[in-house]
């Protein structure tokens, strides 16, 4: 299967056709977009009908810089976008899970709660994780005047869980970084990278 996955776009209108452009040419079975479409919010309903506008099928999850009841809102009546957030959407042998928003804290209680629940699912298929925030450290989470900022959360549903991939964005820095947990591939694939799974 080829994803087209994004993140930290902020409304950036070059990035936003650049996008597009790749999705026709490519023609991925799937876009993933890992949070950050906006600016605060800004524009958040022409980006997302453009992008609904594609006609693929495209997972959705927030960064911090929309909110969660926003995008739920916008997202419902757009029939080729999903908001993935707290949920799952299954593809042949790969389910989805997506776990957006956030992206300062070190751990999230409602995270760990959600991994026993998960861990029943990876029994009977391939899971590929979709945060906004990188786990906690990896080449994707360090600033070198900050160190480590990343999830544990997400660090330890990704030790129990073991998904075949973490697509995750949030610190600029670390565009097109991939490092890797276990078996997990993580990466952040910033304004867009071609993945095949």
């Amino acid at each position: 299967m080829k994803i087209l996955a994004f993140v930290d776009l902020h409304g950036n209108k070059l990035f936003l056709n650049e996008i597009i452009e790749r999705a026709k040419r490519e023609k991925p079975h799937l876009i993933i977009c890992a949070g950050d479409l906006s600016d605060w919010g800004r524009n958040l309903n022409s980006i997302l009908s453009k992008i609904n506008k594609i006609g693929i099928l495209t997972l959705i999850i927030h960064g911090n810089h929309e909110s969660e009841e926003e995008l739920t809102k916008i997202i419902k009546p757009l029939k080729s976008i999903i908001f993935l957030h707290g949920s799952s959407y299954k593809i042949n042998k790969y389910i989805f899970f997506g776990y957006g928003g956030g992206g300062f804290a070190l751990e999230d209680k409602k995270l760990e709660k959600i991994i026993k629940k998960v861990k029943t699912i990876k029994k009977r298929s391939k899971i590929i994780l979709v945060t906004h925030a990188p786990p906690y450290n990896t080449t994707l989470d360090r600033l070198d005047h900050m160190g480590h900022l990343g999830s544990k959360s997400i660090r330890k549903f990704i030790e129990e869980v073991n998904p075949v991939l973490n697509i995750c964005g949030h610190l600029h820095e670390n565009t097109g970084n991939v490092d890797k947990i276990k078996r997990t591939k993580i990466i952040n694939p910033g304004n867009g990278a071609i993945l095949e799974v």
